[in-house]
């Protein structure tokens, strides 16, 4: 039945390198999840079971763009990193909100999406297929607790531990800082959430980035949904994209878990590159990554310890949860 199933084609080029941060002269920023309003509660992720479609999994991930228009991507098998997998079948189609319904269809298709109260009901010629439900993921290691002997760089009670740290919304850190202590091999834990920016696109859309020892750019950004690329979120900006694009949408915490080796000298010369391996909401995304060169933005690669760095790009991301293990 699902053969037909072509209204969301060619996702890939649905990656946005705009960098102005606002379209159409228009600008909404929301903070706080409880003043979204409709675009953000059609927004999300979206999965069922339907016959005849593969494995029978069906995942959409639904974009808000602005003024109750929106772009889906169907990843057939599941969600990233929950069924789907780079190089699975993905497809795309747009769509736009009258009300309280949004509906995603392509004129030469004959399968529409209609959405409502968080259920998505797939209709073909007009008949109903099945429906999908909204569903809210969160990442495995969300709140973890440092484990005895962790440096807490933020616990939510004092930016102390970062040089320009400043809390913001009571108990939250804002971007554009960097921590005071210095670190070589190291495993760490954080958490982020980007803004609802819808109006916004590519890399104007919750700009941020963590940098590992001030030298290796992890990207932070309001990627959901799109092609997971070297400059988007869970990308080493000019190094290696991510394995799978397991961006949740803006306003919601995402994780990063890393384990870190840093790069060996001798004689000051570099005989040895970097590692990384790096969880993203639980799903590795870097395994044992090598890390030829160091990203631009911060500081260069050098025989020394390093500092944490959370980039400011005039987006207000928060940081929560900050600590960090290192190896002996």
């Amino acid at each position: 039945m699902f053969k037909r199933l072509t209204m969301f084609s060619v996702a890939c080029c649905l990656t946005l390198m705009s960098y102005t941060v606002l379209a159409q002269g228009k600008k909404v920023v929301v903070v706080d999840p409880a003043k979204t309003g409709p675009d953000y509660a059609v927004q999300g992720e979206y999965v069922g079971t339907l016959p005849g479609l593969g494995n029978g999994v069906l995942g959409i991930q639904v974009i808000a763009l602005g003024d109750g228009k929106f772009s889906g991507l169907a990843t057939m098998g599941g969600l990233p990193g929950d069924g789907w997998k780079r190089g699975d079948k993905t497809e795309k189609v747009e769509g736009t909100r009258e009300g309280d319904v949004a509906t995603l269809k392509d004129p030469d298709d004959p399968v529409v999406v209609t959405i409502k109260d968080g259920i998505a009901t797939i209709m073909l010629d007009g008949k109903k297929v099945g429906d999908l439900k909204r569903v809210v993921r969160k990442s495995p290691t969300l709140g973890a607790k440092p484990p005895e002997g962790a440096t807490v760089l933020f616990n939510g009670k004092s930016a102390d531990q970062f040089v320009r740290g400043q809390v913001v919304m009571e108990n939250l850190l804002r971007h554009d800082c960097e921590s005071k202590q210095k670190f070589g091999d190291h495993s760490l834990h954080l958490e982020f959430r980007t803004p609802f920016l819808p109006h916004a696109r590519g890399q104007g859309r919750g700009n941020s980035g963590m940098y590992i020892q001030g030298r290796y750019e992890v990207q932070v950004l309001d990627s959901f949904g799109l092609a997971g690329k070297n400059n988007e979120c869970g990308g080493i900006y000019s190094i290696s994209e991510p394995k799978v694009n397991m961006c949740f949408p803006p306003l919601t915490w995402q994780t990063y878990d890393y384990d870190f080796t840093a790069a060996v000298y001798e004689d000051g010369k570099k005989t040895k590159n970097a590692r990384v391996t790096i969880k993203h909401n639980g799903v590795v995304i870097h395994d044992n990554l090598e890390l030829p060169k160091g990203t631009p933005g911060k500081h260069p690669e050098a025989d020394a310890p390093g500092l944490l760095y959370l980039q400011g790009h005039g987006n207000p991301v928060v940081y929560r949860n900050i600590w960090v293990v290192e190896k002996k």
